[in-house]
């Protein structure tokens, strides 16, 4: 099977394919790039003006074709450089996913004008760091976010502010339907491939975010990423069943869920990039119910639904699954964290809908590694092989490079790597270098190419000399089916420096004990990777805007002293 998947690979990475390599020196570093690749992104949204008449947006009862779509863009951007907002200004989009994040997103990166994703969680104190760090000079903001700022003591006089579905009338807001009336057409510019597309701010865990910098480059590359590994994963797949390709005017139209905020990358950059270049509809949610997502399923006919691992969970043991038809789903699964081998299974098992994950970060402006079908039943504790114009290595502390089937950390070098980060020289040496970018993720790579993300560098207990790896005690526990959310971390041991905790969330009537899980957990992994703590949670655990368990402040949160 794998001789067939290394046997494509190489037909479409050859010099005459369609996803040909070749080696180029960026910013004094050399980097991986397609051969065949767009210069940017206005040459990936100009395109799709075939699709003129085709569903581009759908949010609840609203509607927008491609027609439609580019109308507006472009009365954007003609207000915008009627503004005199130019190629390399920036400008801040604070908004929930509503379709307009999208249509301004194309609006600003096809006319050279930056884009600053805001975190749409942040409270006002966040909102006003972010705007200071990036300087935008027009904010579009939603109702909510707009009290936000409005709280803001910080002195903004020269940003203007856009008032995306708000109350009109607000004083110093301009109207987002006085904008969208311009009537002028886009302007033409000229973009580099290294000009900043966009600034995604990080979720670290420490201190303020950092913003990163993410290229034109750099997000046409991922695009690129994607459908080599869908086209590499279909042919390899058809080759090893002994199958013919699927015609590709049978195949039906991309249809995507769009269930994770558009601030990032795993929204923006890859389902909307994607589903927007092969002529698909986005379907918007406000936020995430996993009845919602099964109703939209069936109304819109979705193919493909990419999120965090738990939505997809929710999404296949919702009570009423099999009362709606998913058979248009073709994909399930995402990234954000690993999906668990039994989630994998699941998913295989449920319907059409294959599963799928991508591993990747906001400083490789998406994926990194992708894996699909088979092959992830086949590796499901794998996230795939590094995407082409990407190498890799696994280092030990001190930087050596370690050997396949060891463990250390990964370091990727390519085209989708960030600049950097905005106002941060420091924080960019750090995370980068001679183009390596440091993932701080444990990993290790087996003989076939395909990484196994351990853990992250710092989501591990050190107890009494032994590493324990968050991710791995995380995967025994979910193979208890009454488990329906668990989340692993370290607890200060004054013996052994750190004790295995983990707070669960169990289904609910289910009488599933501590002894039976402690009992389960000593069948399946060493004395020393026990929980030693266990907290029940009466309710599922807290989670940020991403989707990802807000592990410290669940550890902050708890006494020891209530742990079974």
């Amino acid at each position: 099977m794998y001789k067939i998947y290394k046997e494509v690979w190489e037909e479409l990475t050859e010099k005459d394919g369609p996803f040909s390599v070749k080696e180029i020196e960026v910013r004094g570093s050399p980097m991986r790039i397609y051969d065949k690749a767009p210069s940017n992104l206005r040459d990936i949204w100009q395109p799709t003006k075939e699709f003129a008449a085709s569903e581009y947006l759908v949010f609840e009862d609203q509607r927008w074709t491609y027609d439609q779509a580019h109308q507006e863009v472009s009365s954007v951007a003609s207000w915008l450089r009627n503004q005199g907002i130019s190629k390399g200004d920036r400008v801040a989009i604070a908004m929930r996913n509503y379709p307009e994040w999208i249509l301004i997103y194309w609006a600003c990166v096809t006319t050279g004008i930056v884009v600053v994703g805001m975190n749409a969680w942040w409270v006002a104190d966040e909102m006003e760091y972010g705007l200071s760090d990036s300087k935008p000079k027009v904010l579009f903001a939603d109702s909510e976010r707009l009290q936000r700022f409005f709280e803001i003591n910080s002195d903004f006089a020269g940003m203007k502010v856009v008032g995306v579905r708000t109350e009109k009338g607000q004083p110093s807001v301009i109207d987002y339907q006085e904008v969208k009336e311009s009537s002028a057409a886009s302007p033409e510019v000229d973009i580099e491939p290294d000009h900043d597309a966009c600034i995604f701010y990080t979720s670290g865990t420490t201190g303020y975010p950092k913003g990163a910098q993410l290229t034109h480059r750099g997000c046409v590359h991922n695009i690129m990423n994607l459908a080599f590994a869908g086209q590499l994963s279909l042919s390899a797949t058809c080759r090893t069943q002994m199958v013919p390709e699927p015609n590709p005017k049978d195949t039906p139209t991309p249809s995507a869920l769009v269930t994770t905020p558009m601030f990032h990358v795993t929204a923006n950059n890859c389902v909307a990039h994607m589903t927007t270049i092969a002529g698909g509809k986005l379907v918007h949610m406000y936020r995430w119910d996993a009845s919602e997502a099964l109703r939209l399923i069936e109304r819109e006919k979705i193919t493909s639904m990419s999120g965090v691992p738990v939505m997809s969970r929710e999404l296949l043991s919702h009570p009423e699954f099999k009362k709606y038809d998913t058979s248009s789903l073709l994909n399930l699964g995402g990234g954000g964290a690993q999906l668990q081998p039994d989630l994998v299974e699941k998913i295989d098992s449920s319907g059409e809908a294959r599963p799928s994950t991508g591993y990747g970060m906001t400083e490789t402006c998406g994926i990194i590694t992708s894996i699909a079908g088979i092959f992830f039943l086949d590796k499901p504790e794998s996230c795939g092989p590094a995407m082409p114009v990407f190498e890799t290595k696994i280092v030990n502390a001190d930087g050596t490079e370690q050997p396949n089937g060891h463990d250390g950390e990964l370091w990727v070098r390519g085209a989708p790597v960030i600049k950097g980060y905005i106002n941060r020289p420091d924080a960019t040496r750090e995370a980068i270098t001679d183009g390596w970018l440091h993932t701080g993720d444990v990993a290790r790579c087996d003989e076939e190419g395909f990484i196994f993300i351990v853990d992250r560098v710092k989501d591990m207990v050190l107890r009494g000399g032994e590493n324990i790896y968050c991710s791995e005690v995380e995967t025994t526990l979910h193979k208890i089916s009454e488990i329906s959310e668990c989340s692993v971390f370290g607890v200060p041991d004054d013996r052994l420096g750190e004790e295995v905790g983990a707070v669960i969330y169990i289904v609910p009537g289910s009488t599933k004990t501590v002894t039976e899980i402690r009992e389960f957990c000593f069948s399946h992994m060493a004395k020393h990777k026990v929980p030693k703590y266990i907290w029940f949670n009466e309710s599922p655990l807290p989670r940020n805007a991403n989707g990802k368990f807000l592990k410290r402040e669940l550890r902050e949160s708890l006494d020891l002293k209530n742990a079974l």
